[in-house]
C-alpha cells in the first residue's frame, strides 16, 4: 500500500486528490453540509436540554458544534504531518457519548455537569492521541470480509434515521402522516430523476438540487417553517469557557476513555469504508493520522464548549451516491460549517429545512452505503463456510441494536455504549471472528464447518491438459497468462478450431467465436 504523505504534488494520482475549483467544492460542499446537519446539531440539543438550558445556551453549544467541527473537516480532509487521512470525511460531534454524556448529568445536573463532561472529554481524547498510532495497527485486520460487514452496517444502522426524519419531528402533530411521508418520497423521487438527466453537473448535484426543491414546495404547501430564522444573534464568535473551566472526575473520565475507544473504531470503519468507495490506499498510518485528527479536534472541542468529534457515516453516502470523491469538496463543506458556526443566522436557515425532505434523500445516501458494502462482500470466499460464519454472525449483532435498542439496557454503561452502536458491534464482532477463523490455525481443518456455502467440486483431468500456468476464469471467460482470452468451444470441434488457427484461416479468438457460436464456457 502507498503511504500517506501530505503533499499533493507528490501523489497526483490519488481519485481524493482532484480539485473542481471553489465554485464546484463549495456547491458540492453544501449537499454534505445538508446532510449532516441535523445529526451535528442534535447531540448539542439533547445535551443542552438534559442539563436544563435555556435555548440561548443550547444555541452557544450548536454554535460550538459547527464552528469546531468544521475546523475538524478541514484539518481531516487537507492535512498536515500528521494530522488529517486526507480523504473526503466530514466531522461533527460523535452520537457515542450521549449516553454517558447523559449518566454525568444525571449525577451532576446543570452546567457544572457541562464542565464534569468537558474535563472528561479533554482527558480521554487527549489518551486516546496518544494510542492512535497503535490503535491504527488493527487495519490488518480489516480484511474484505470484515469491511464488507462494517461498510454494510454503516447503510444499515443509517436507515431508521431516514426513516426517522421521513416521519417529522416527533413532537409534532403531523408526526409520521401521510403528507410528510409524501414530503420525503417528492424529494426521493427527485433524486432519482436529477440523477437519470443526461448533464454530469446536474447529477452530481441531485442532492442538493432535491433538497432545495423539496424546500421550496414543502414552503408552497405550508410544510415549512422560517419563522424562527430572524431571532437571535446574526454573527456570533464561540468564546472559550464559555460555561466555566473544567472539571476532572474520575468516573466520568474513565466511562469517556470507553467512548472515544469506540469512538476510533467507528472512525476507523468510516476511513476504511471511504478508501473502498474512494478506490484509494488506506494503511495504518493514514489511519493513524486520521485518528490523531480525530482526537486533536476532540482535545480542543471542550475549550470551545463542545464535545468529541468522529467522522459521519452518513457523508460516506454521499461519496459513494455522487462519486464526488475530492477532499477538497468536504474541505468546503468544513469552511461552510465554520460560517454557519460564526453566523447562527445562515445556521437557523439550515435548519429550517424539513427534515421528510431530509429524510427522502437520505434513502439514497444510506441504502448507497450499505449496497457498496454488499459489493465488498460479494468478492469474498465463501467455500469453506468460515467467511461466512464471520458475516452472518457481525451482521447480526450489528443488527440487534437497530431491530431492538433496548436490548442492552439492563446491562453496564459501559456495555451498552460498545454495543449500542451497531457499527462498533458489527466491527469488533468482525474483527474478533475474523482473528478466530481466518489468524488462528488452532482447531480449523479446510470443510469444517457446518455453515459451508458450497460442496466439494470435482473436475476432470482432462479439462486441464490445455491450460498453462497463470490461465484464469474471469467473468465467464478465460484469460491467458499473457492477458489475452482463449476461445473455447465445444468438445467436438476443439480439434477442427486447432487446424484452422494452424493454417492461418482463423487469426483471433473473435473469429472463433464467430464461427463456432461459443463466447462461453
Amino acid at each position: 500500500m502507498k503511504n500517506c504523505t501530505t503533499s499533493v504534488a507528490n501523489t497526483p494520482h490519488r481519485p481524493e486528490d482532484e480539485y473542481l475549483g471553489v465554485g464546484r467544492s463549495l456547491a458540492y460542499g453544501l449537499q454534505h453540509v445538508l446532510t449532516m446537519y441535523g445529526g451535528v446539531i442534535a447531540v448539542p440539543l439533547i445535551i443542552g436540554n438534559a442539563a436544563g438550558l435555556d435555548p440561548t445556551q443550547t444555541g452557544i453549544l450548536v454554535a460550538a458544534a459547527l464552528f469546531i467541527g468544521g475546523l475538524a473537516t478541514i484539518l481531516q480532509s487537507i492535512g498536515v504531518p500528521f494530522l488529517g487521512a486526507q480523504l473526503p470525511l466530514v466531522q461533527g460531534v460523535s452520537f457515542a457519548g450521549v449516553a454517558t454524556m447523559l449518566t454525568i448529568l444525571q449525577g451532576t445536573p446543570g452546567e457544572e455537569g457541562l464542565r464534569v463532561i468537558f474535563g472528561a472529554v479533554l482527558v480521554a481524547s487527549a489518551l486516546g492521541f496518544v494510542l492512535a498510532p497503535f490503535f491504527a495497527k488493527i487495519i490488518r485486520f480489516f480484511p474484505p470480509v470484515v469491511s464488507g460487514v462494517v461498510i454494510t452496517t454503516i447503510g444499515v444502522t443509517l436507515v431508521p434515521v431516514a426513516a426517522g426524519w421521513s416521519l417529522g419531528p416527533a413532537n409534532d402533530p403531523s408526526h409520521g402522516s401521510v403528507a410528510n411521508i409524501g414530503l420525503a418520497a417528492f424529494t426521493l423521487l427527485l433524486v432519482l430523476l436529477l440523477s437519470k438527466v443526461g448533464s454530469a453537473a446536474i447529477s452530481r448535484l441531485s442532492i442538493l438540487l432535491a433538497i432545495v426543491i423539496g424546500t421550496v414546495v414543502a414552503a408552497l404547501l405550508g410544510r415549512a417553517n422560517f419563522s424562527d430564522v430572524g431571532e437571535g444573534p446574526v454573527v456570533g464568535f464561540p468564546v472559550p469557557f464559555e460555561f466555566g473551566t473544567p472539571l476532572f472526575v474520575a468516573s466520568a473520565i474513565l466511562g469517556m476513555v470507553i467512548v472515544i475507544i469506540v469512538t476510533m473504531t467507528e472512525t476507523t470503519a468510516d476511513i476504511v469504508a471511504v478508501g473502498e468507495i474512494a478506490e484509494t490506499s488506506v494503511d495504518s498510518k493514514r489511519i493513524a493520522s486520521g485518528l490523531r485528527a480525530d482526537m486533536i479536534s476532540s482535545s480542543v472541542a471542550p475549550l470551545f464548549n463542545t464535545f468529541t468529534q468522529t467522522a459521519f457515516a452518513q457523508n460516506v453516502g454521499l461519496v459513494a451516491i455522487t462519486g464526488i470523491r475530492s477532499r477538497f469538496v468536504v474541505a468546503g463543506a468544513g469552511v461552510i460549517m465554520v460560517v454557519l458556526g460564526l453566523l447562527p443566522v445562515l445556521g437557523r436557515v439550515v435548519a429550517a429545512v424539513p427534515s421528510p425532505v431530509l429524510g427522502g434523500a437520505g434513502i439514497v445516501l444510506f441504502g448507497t452505503v450499505a449496497s457498496s458494502g454488499i459489493r465488498t462482500l460479494g468478492g469474498v470466499d465463501y467455500r469453506s463456510g468460515l467467511n461466512l460464519v464471520v458475516v452472518a454472525v457481525s451482521l447480526a449483532m450489528g443488527l440487534i441494536p437497530v431491530v431492538s435498542p433496548t436490548f442492552y439496557e439492563q446491562f453496564p454503561s459501559w456495555v451498552q455504549v460498545v454495543l449500542g452502536s451497531g457499527i462498533s458491534a458489527a466491527a469488533l464482532t468482525a474483527v474478533l471472528l475474523n482473528i478466530l477463523f481466518n489468524e488462528l490455525s488452532w482447531g480449523s481443518r479446510p470443510g469444517s464447518s457446518t455453515f459451508a456455502a458450497y460442496p466439494p467440486r470435482v473436475f476432470p483431468r482432462s479439462l486441464l491438459r490445455g491450460l498453462q500456468e497463470g490461465d484464469t476464469l474471469v467473468k465467464g471467460r478465460l484469460i491467458g497468462a499473457d492477458g489475452q482470452e482463449i476461445a473455447v468451444v465445444d468438445d467436438h470441434l476443439v480439434e477442427e478450431a486447432r487446424r484452422r488457427v494452424e493454417s492461418g484461416e482463423l487469426t483471433d479468438t473473435g473469429q472463433i467465436h464467430r464461427v463456432y457460436k461459443s463466447d462461453t464456457p
